[in-house]
């Protein structure tokens, strides 16, 4: 594993040559908001916001905004943390060429203090202000993407995204424990339902980046097993993602309209991993993943946007009758 003080590397001088001029940044607010990855972002702040809203008892408006603003902010660390670690295999693939640092706006100490700036920041003030909980939660889910799954599992074995996908799970936890300062069933469940999800989710892309993976070195199971092996774990993760997408209302923590939506959409997803299994050449294996990919999106949205409805109902109908 290569250690952080061996990242950069500066070639040995050249007699006679004149000194090498340090790389200066160029970047602009765009390219700092890029380094934060902010469509990973809006997926990790709003399943944190329904683990907030969806936990018992209350928390005022200026705490729960403070913990989602930390929760955000984290979220974009450890993505700056990623490209500062990853600028080397970003430079080689055309879906990540663009980044700031292979484009050489940001210099990769730059993206670096950036990152550990920020994580600090944000595990700080969620504690010293919500709840040291669920500040060392984020904590280690920035520990956990960064060290465990960027610095490790993604280039060495194939079920990097099956392990280090944890790291995004842990929001609705984070969410919750900002709340309640302490952690239940309910949000582990919404934790398992993400941790499920991601697999078929990312492997969907991975078979359309495919050889991108390859001319990086990064082992994702497409480049490791073969587009074969990978749409069948596509298909079996996606088949165990419906009973676990339904489990919350199976043990009582969701109601009637979740239980049938999950088991819909649960069942479209099957029906989508089952094209991308049979769909094995040209065109339409294409469109199979790349449909695939989409949907989970959708998926996963819109159980959580059920589970916040039907929260935020259950307030007011309480509220309504307490009055």
């Amino acid at each position: 594993m290569t250690m952080i003080g061996d990242i950069v590397k500066l070639p040995a001088p050249v007699e006679g040559a004149a000194p090498a001029r340090p790389q200066v940044s160029v970047a602009d607010v765009g390219d700092y908001v890029a380094l934060l990855k902010p469509r990973v972002m809006s997926l990790v702040v709003f399943t944190g916001l329904v683990g907030m809203v969806a936990a018992p008892g209350a928390i005022h408006p200026v705490l729960a905004f403070t913990a989602l603003l930390c929760i955000a902010v984290g979220a974009g660390a450890s993505g700056a943390l990623n490209m500062w670690y990853d600028a080397d295999i970003d430079a080689l693939m055309s879906r990540t060429s663009g980044r700031p640092i292979p484009r050489r706006r940001i210099t990769p100490g730059e993206a670096f203090g950036f990152g550990i700036t920020l994580s600090g920041f944000s595990v700080v003030v969620l504690g010293l202000m919500v709840s040291w909980l669920a500040a060392a939660l984020l904590a280690f889910t920035i520990f956990f993407y960064v060290v465990v799954y960027t610095m490790w599992l993604k280039r060495w074995t194939p079920q990097n995204i099956v392990i280090g996908g944890a790291a995004g799970a842990f929001p609705p936890v984070i969410g919750w424990a900002a709340v309640t300062g302490s952690v239940s069933i309910e949000p582990l469940l919404m934790f398992l339902i993400i941790f499920v999800w991601t697999p078929p989710h990312f492997w969907a892309l991975a078979l359309l980046r495919s050889d991108d993976y390859a001319r990086a070195g990064v082992p994702m199971l497409p480049v490791v097993k073969g587009a074969a092996a990978t749409r069948r774990q596509i298909f079996a993760y996606s088949v165990l993602l419906l009973p676990v997408g339904a489990s919350p209302w199976f043990l009582g923590y969701a109601g009637l309209v979740y239980g049938v939506t999950s088991l819909v959409a649960g069942a479209l997803m099957v029906a989508f991993a089952w094209r991308v299994l049979t769909s094995t050449e040209g065109a339409r294996a294409v469109s199979a993943a790349r449909q695939m990919f989409a949907y989970s999106i959708a998926y996963l949205f819109g159980l959580f946007a059920v589970l916040l409805i039907e929260s935020v109902v259950g307030r007011l109908v309480a509220g309504t009758l307490a009055g």
